[in-house]
């Protein structure tokens, strides 16, 4: 494969590559996410050079990753437990007040489903921290959605988090790559994620049931998903790893 790597700033005639390529990339109730518009919405005409897209000069039609990332000011001590909500919250309300942003936060790294196990996203996450410091920013964090805690649903991601190999790295073969990279766990993001919706959405988005209260296991999400047959809703919860990469 000969990859090239660009972000939207330098080649905006990818940006439609990026919705029509990825079909599948995310379980479906992931779309639903009520901050991800907010950001998802805006991204491409407002943060350019933070949108990236990977393609194959061989097949130059198609890309087969992609990368969002973006700026806020964040002062706190602190990365914040609404993690990957918080980011996009945060970095509307600097955008909007005029506040300089000091940091970038990634907020996505997505590879084709045919083009997985081929070692894209540790390119696409060097591509993100390279673009960060030559923008001048000195930090990138990211709110980790380990990519093997679906499979420990009932483990606490702070100890699914903390699990180690021989050598040192991390189990989860996402935080591997950012620790490779040169990145630092700092902590769980406990609630970065919130989705919810009414027991018909769960069931359209999941084919599953929703007809008993209490923790369902949904395919694809990282801890139970809080159904409540009584008062008609379930809501999930998603837990993710800050990671703080200084460049």
């Amino acid at each position: 494969m000969a990859l090239e790597i660009h972000s939207l700033a330098d080649r905006p005639d990818l940006a439609p590559r990026l919705d029509e390529d990825f079909d599948g990339a995310w379980p479906q109730f992931m779309l639903w996410d009520p901050m991800a518009s907010v950001y998802y919405g805006v991204a491409h005409d407002l943060f350019p050079e933070f949108v990236f897209a990977a393609v194959d000069s061989t097949d130059p039609g198609r890309a087969v990753a992609r990368a969002y990332a973006v700026p806020l000011r964040w002062t706190e001590a602190e990365l914040p437990d609404g993690g990957w909500d918080r980011v996009i919250q945060r970095a509307t309300i600097n955008r909007l007040s005029g506040a300089t942003p000091n940091l970038v936060s990634a907020l996505e790294i997505c590879i084709r489903p045919d083009q997985r196990g081929r070692g894209l996203s540790g390119l696409m996450l060097s591509a993100m921290r390279e673009a960060a410091a030559k923008l001048g920013y000195d930090t990138l964090v990211a709110p980790v959605r380990p990519s093997g805690k679906h499979t420990r649903p009932d483990l606490p991601m702070t100890e699914y988090a903390a699990q180690v190999r021989d050598d040192g790295l991390p189990v989860d073969p996402w935080l591997r790559v950012h620790v490779r990279a040169g990145g630092r766990i700092e902590r769980v993001a406990t609630r970065s994620m919130t989705i919810s919706g009414t027991l018909a959405d769960w069931r359209r988005w999941t084919g599953l049931p929703f007809d008993t209260s209490g923790p369902v296991h949904v395919p694809g999400a990282l801890v139970p998903v809080h159904c409540d047959v009584t008062h008609d809703h379930a809501v999930y919860v998603e837990p993710n790893v800050w990671v703080r990469h200084r460049l």
